[in-house]
């Protein structure tokens, strides 16, 4: 049983990549195991400062949502991410925190895989490529850790219009369940 944290960084509620984080945690649920779903559109999420304190503390010193985020993302063995693509990239929400996980760097981490779960409004597969180069540029910095599927909801231009796209939502639940 892994231990699975799904992170849903859209501003909005019930979103479209947050239906397809749904539809992953579905698989993963399925396949045995334990799936937490964490939603960034009710959290406090500063800036990361650039002090680099969190290199000898492995904590921040920011006292918001993202420290807590950020220490379950160290004990899980699995890290979803879910975003909508905005301008050819992943969303504030998601770079801010992922930015913020830097005291993860120097820690013993125990997370091995990452997914991507995206969706566009453009019809262009493509249109995901700069939020995955961005997450492929965080798990660089993760030596241990290696990106193990993408997930391309495009042409979903407004709130819900993923559940039109069922195979988008068959491969999120595919993922999940062979996670």
């Amino acid at each position: 049983m892994k231990k699975i944290l799904i992170i849903s960084t859209s501003p909005r509620k019930n979103g479209n990549s947050e239906m397809l984080a749904d539809a992953f945690a579905r698989g993963a649920r399925e396949a045995g195991h334990a799936v937490e779903k964490v939603c960034l559109y009710d959290k406090v999420i500063h800036f990361c400062k650039g002090c680099l304190a969190c290199q000898k503390t492995q904590r921040c010193v920011i006292h918001d949502d993202a420290d807590a985020i950020v220490q379950k993302m160290k004990d899980m063995h699995t890290l979803v991410f879910a975003t909508p693509v905005y301008y050819y990239e992943m969303c504030g929400q998601m770079k801010t925190l992922l930015d913020r996980s830097n005291p993860l760097f120097p820690s013993e981490y125990s997370f091995r895989d990452i997914y991507l779960l995206a969706a566009a409004a453009e019809d262009a597969a493509s249109a995901v490529d700069g939020a995955l180069n961005g997450l492929n540029g965080w798990i660089a910095c993760f030596g241990k850790s290696r990106l193990q599927g993408v997930v391309r909801g495009v042409g979903v231009t407004r709130p819900g219009d993923i559940r039109y796209k069922t195979a988008v939502l068959e491969e999120a639940y595919a993922l999940g369940k062979n996670a």
